[in-house]
């Protein structure tokens, strides 16, 4: 029987390779420690689940929801921009909730594309980022990440250029996974004035908001005087509250593509359970002192990770942001490629990470190390490592 075509577009997920490897070592007996998958560790505040089983005790809650979300969680998203990057959102029309980022950001690529438009993403990328153009039968195309962000824009800016017929989308990430890259305001000026002269519609992740350290300030792209004429952007609870499982996100900004995305959603689930909904609303609107909390727990996550592996011989920088550390594979290991790195050091080590080819061709000299196991585990998974460089 010949293979469905949306499944034939879709490649092998890499990081399906590495999972059974590291389920075959755990029915052994294994002990793994595990950063492969950023799926964060810590539990949701104790205020936030208070809430939602006091919420969930209400019958009234127990029906179908808004498959935009509650009027007063949208609201909530709208102050909590405003709060923090004084950007004015109208909670009817600029604000849709999804279940999760991956959900808002599929089913608004599925939205806003047509089959044959081109969607421009940085290689390398989030596998969403990419795929979610995949499923909607549009076009790829990988814009390489340079260091130099103004080298970066003029690679897109020449992808624009060269293809006909133009782009439609640009899909961004800044602090941006798996790289761990941060960028400075005037980096999204530049993107909203090549996004107007091109008609560009921008998608930008902003999933690790919170997650930065030194005194750096993660920028939004809504903060640029004209963003919402030109582009969305993406936030999920999953991260700064520890609501992974909980699967709320948000899609803000242009009415026309957030309007898109309610026309769609309306067609494909009736939304998140509500006292899901509600409890957001009380993580929202504070206290942020929980968020602080978690920060803290990976800068310190963070600096037993990049000293252990400074220690042993393998030079690794301490990003700036995320829940992440992208680590060029060392110099003796780099023909191997990351993902036969991945799964030696998964044998010889039993330390688990996740191999930068999962995130695209330019990913490969690298692997990233996800900050989901505690200080105690890292340092032996850093014993584990040595081994390599002995």
């Amino acid at each position: 029987m010949e293979e469905f075509y949306r499944i034939k577009r879709l490649p092998p997920y890499v990081f399906n390779i590495v999972n059974e490897r590291k389920y075959q070592a755990r029915v052994k007996g294994d002990d793994i420690v595990d950063f492969g998958m950023g799926n964060p560790d810590m539990p949701t505040p104790k205020h936030i689940v208070d809430k939602l089983v006091s919420a969930a005790r209400d019958p009234r809650n127990h029906r179908y929801s808004m498959s935009r979300g509650i009027y007063k969680l949208r609201l909530a998203m709208a102050d909590w921009y405003k709060r923090k990057y004084d950007v004015d959102l109208d909670p009817d029309k600029e604000v849709v909730a999804t279940i999760g980022s991956k959900e808002g950001i599929s089913h608004l690529i599925l939205a806003i594309t047509a089959p044959g438009d081109v969607v421009i993403v940085p290689d390398p990328c989030y596998p969403i980022h990419s795929y979610s153009a995949v499923i909607a039968n549009a076009d790829v195309r990988s814009v390489p990440m340079e260091e130099d962000e103004d080298v970066f824009l003029e690679r897109i800016e020449r992808a624009v250029k060269g293809l006909w017929p133009r782009p439609k989308v640009l899909m961004l990430n800044f602090p941006n996974n798996p790289t761990t890259r941060v960028v400075e305001l005037p980096f999204f000026e530049k993107v909203v004035a090549l996004a107007r002269e091109y008609e560009l519609m921008v998608v930008h992740d902003l999933a690790y908001a919170d997650l930065v350290f030194e005194g750096y300030k993660a920028p939004s792209l809504l903060q640029v005087p004209g963003a919402k004429d030109v582009g969305v952007e993406i936030y999920t609870l999953s991260k700064s509250y520890n609501m992974p499982g909980w699967r709320v996100g948000f899609v803000v900004g242009n009415p026309r593509l957030v309007g898109a995305l309610v026309r769609i959603k309306s067609y494909m689930d009736y939304g998140m359970f509500q006292p899901i909904q509600i409890a957001s609303i009380i993580a929202l609107n504070g206290p942020d002192q929980c968020v602080e909390d978690t920060v803290e727990v990976y800068r310190n996550r963070r600096d037993t990770l990049v000293k252990g592996l400074r220690r042993i011989g393998w030079e690794v920088e301490a990003p700036r942001a995320t829940m992440f550390v992208w680590a060029a594979i060392p110099e003796r290991f780099r023909h191997m490629g990351s993902l036969e790195f991945s799964l030696m050091t998964l044998e010889k080590t039993k330390v688990a990470v996740a191999p930068g080819i999962g995130f695209g061709e330019g990913g490969d000299g690298h692997v990233r190390f996800a900050l989901v196991e505690n200080e105690h585990r890292t340092k032996q998974a850093i014993k584990g490592l040595k081994t390599l460089f002995d």
